[in-house]
């Protein structure tokens, strides 16, 4: 078992931001649910422009943190799928929350704001089903 990792603080929010507290890991995630993006390529498309070696070592750092997983392409020996694990799925409501507070207090855009609150409409049981279909697509091997 690897060595336990330490932390500055116990405290919830210091945690909890220490696994996805940089913009990258919750825009990765937006795209892996919102856009069912999978490829490293697919990431780089992103409309915020991420750099490559920033997308690799946040992809990695996900990886090591659960967040994701990782496996061959089975079409495509060279290619690499990345999938949520369940700690990642679970990010959704926190992704829901998100948009909640944007749509409220900034210029978003409108046709995101639009899919946001439509899920956001449907309340809990719209986010929790979301969340059910990511598992069948993201756990199941």
């Amino acid at each position: 078992m690897g060595k336990a990792k330490k932390y500055r603080s116990n405290c919830l929010q210091y945690l909890a931001l220490d696994v996805f507290g940089d913009k990258w890991t919750l825009l990765i995630i937006r795209d892996m649910i919102i856009e069912g993006k999978k490829y490293f390529r697919e990431f780089l498309k992103s409309k915020e422009k991420i750099a490559s070696n920033i997308l690799a070592s946040r992809l990695q750092a996900m990886e090591e943190e659960g967040i994701i997983h990782k496996k061959n392409d089975p079409q495509h020996k060279q290619k690499i799928i990345y999938l949520l694990t369940e700690k990642g799925i679970d990010l959704f409501p926190i992704l829901m929350e998100n948009a909640r507070w944007s749509m409220k207090y900034q210029p978003v855009d409108r046709e995101d704001a639009k899919k946001a609150q439509a899920i956001l409409d449907g309340g809990p049981e719209a986010i929790q089903a979301i969340m059910e279909k990511l598992k069948k697509e993201h756990l199941t091997e």
